[in-house]
């Protein structure tokens, strides 16, 4: 049984940092594309991050580029989202989810088979 559980959310201010971590387990994570998603009250689900599964590709939505970093720890089956200069826009719930070995698309949620439970980040302004 696939099992991915997040942890790092909070309440931090505009320009804060935070990182969210994603541990899972039944997968080795280095044999599947692992992303990061968020869904804001009233909004769709949106693609924030992806690491490929040799993790040489690493695949940002714009609103987070240059201030969002994927990253994994495999010895850890760990995946990690580091936050920098957080801004109100931000708040949502953060979902980790586990993907097959080749995606096609990272941006399409459909194209991931397992997902934490999500974790939740509020950025005051």
């Amino acid at each position: 049984q696939v099992q991915l559980v997040e942890s790092g959310g909070g309440l931090v201010q505009t320009g804060d940092s935070l990182r969210l971590s994603c541990v899972v387990f039944g997968r080795t994570i280095s044999n599947y594309a692992m992303g990061w998603f968020r869904q804001a009250p009233g909004k769709e689900r949106e693609f924030v991050a992806a690491i490929s599964w040799t993790g040489r590709s690493l695949v940002y939505a714009d609103s987070v580029k240059g201030r969002f970093t994927i990253s994994r720890d495999t010895a850890k089956n760990t995946v990690y989202l580091q936050m920098n200069s957080l801004k109100p826009e931000d708040t949502a719930v953060y979902y980790c989810a586990t993907g097959y070995r080749y995606i096609p698309d990272y941006h399409t949620k459909e194209n991931y088979d397992y997902w934490g439970q999500g974790t939740q980040v509020t950025v005051s302004s």
